[in-house]
């Protein structure tokens, strides 16, 4: 079952660096969390001199600045690469501080450095990545000035090496085991990211395709109304004369060419209204219950009846203000189902929260899996005629516009269903003076 439902408001860019600047929270947490440990494992167990008022400092900045983050983060639209480049500059700086008092290059801690400059690679812009390996380099230079050395027990001055050998296996572990958590998540915000691009890349083609079809569609109402208006001032000159009014059967022709005409004439009005071209229209405030009665009641009286069969399970009336566009597509997937399942439409109208959905099924053969795959993508038809399936392309985005959802499926009963999701909200009618 596919489900086209509308993207998210917030821009990718802005979300992948939403969502990259939590990862770097968490790995900061991770960061207080571990130096915590360290300090009481050197300076607790092992016995190793350490000065705790400098080193506690760190995790204690650290803390704060994740506490201060998280609500910037919720009031903030996006999160720049120069954010997410202080952020790293401040781990640099926090990393450099802790190995300046514990040892400086012969604390076998000082590998993390390889940490900041991996994770700013993958986030940052290719100056900032730079930047970071600028810093982390400045950083290993201080840590060669004059650091805080080691004051170890008297039981590790013997072989300092292996001391330095198993913090170093301790250090490598904890580098990959972050590396393959935090990038592998931070490569995913990527390419969520790169794929909502190429999404709205689709939508805004869609829609430029849409354009070009009303401006198509509006020329044609206009080429097509003279014709129409000559057409209907024919037929009411042959109903008159008198070789056709004592003609029962020309005069129910007569009578059904009428009709057909005016239909056109309303569709053609239709299209104009919706280009904004119409004079004089208003839209139509009517009820949810009416608007889907008249949708029905005008398909089954240019059909056979009792082919459609209506369940109305909407519930309580609401107002709303008629859409023709809405009306036209709706009636675009009846005529689907109608082609394929001449002898029965089923038309279920639910009510689910504050959202109308509305199902359409058929007894036909059912969709096929490449259809259901590109559900409402223009020319993407299985009728094999040029031009086919832009009903289907409309329908979808016009419920897009109003932000509703199409899908499709194939019951395990057998035929097809095609489901719409339309808020309430999208075609309220509201009183005067509220937005």
């Amino acid at each position: 079952m596919v489900d086209l439902a509308a993207l998210p408001a917030t821009p990718p860019e802005a979300d992948a660096g939403r969502r990259n600047m939590q990862l770097l929270i968490q790995l900061r947490w991770l960061a207080v969390g571990g130096q915590l440990v360290t300090i009481q494992v050197a300076h607790g167990l092992m016995g190793i001199g350490l000065p705790m008022i400098p080193l506690l400092i760190v995790p204690a900045l650290l803390a704060a600045i994740n506490l201060a983050s998280l609500p910037f983060i919720k009031r903030r639209a996006a999160v720049t690469n120069g954010e997410l480049t202080a952020a790293l500059l401040i781990d640099v700086a926090a990393l450099a501080w802790q190995l300046y008092h514990s040892g400086g290059l012969t604390n076998p801690f000082a590998s993390l450095f390889l940490l900041q400059v991996v994770i700013g690679a993958i986030l940052l812009e290719p100056k900032s990545s730079w930047a970071i390996v600028a810093a982390t380099l400045v950083a290993l230079g201080t840590l060669t000035m004059n650091p805080e050395p080691l004051e170890l027990p008297a039981r590790y001055l013997d072989d300092p090496m292996a001391l330095y050998l198993r913090g170093s296996l301790v250090c490598f572990v904890l580098i990959a085991v972050l590396l393959v958590a935090f990038v592998t998540r931070i490569s995913r915000n990527l390419r969520d990211r790169d794929a909502a691009l190429a999404s709205i890349r689709q939508r805004a083609a869609e829609e430029d395709h849409i354009v070009r079809m009303g401006l198509l569609a509006s020329g044609a109402a206009h080429e097509l109304g003279t014709p129409l208006s000559s057409l209907s001032v024919l037929i009411g000159d042959w109903r008159k004369m008198p070789r056709v009014v004592g003609d029962k059967e020309l005069q129910e022709d007569l009578t059904d060419m009428d009709a057909a005409v005016r239909r056109c004439k309303v569709i053609v009005s239709g299209i104009l209204q919706s280009a904004g071209e119409a004079r004089g229209i208003a839209p139509q405030v009517t009820t949810m219950r009416a608007f889907l009665d008249g949708i029905v009641a005008e398909w089954r009286a240019n059909r056979l009846a009792g082919t459609l069969d209506y369940s109305d399970r909407f519930g309580a009336d609401v107002s709303i203000v008629s859409d023709p566009a809405l009306r036209q597509v709706i009636g675009n997937v009846i005529d689907n189902a109608a082609e394929v399942s001449p002898d029965w439409i089923g038309i279920t109208a639910l009510r689910e929260r504050d959202a109308l959905i509305l199902e359409i099924r058929d007894h036909g053969p059912g969709f096929a899996p490449e259809m259901i795959e590109s559900f409402g993508r223009p020319y993407n038809s299985s009728k094999g005629r040029p031009g086919g399936g832009l009903g289907l392309f409309l329908l979808v985005n016009v419920l897009r516009k109003l932000g509703g959802t199409a899908s499709a499926e194939n019951p395990l009963e057998g035929g097809a269903r095609v489901r719409l999701t339309l808020p309430l909200d999208a075609i309220a009618s509201r009183p005067a003076g509220q937005p």
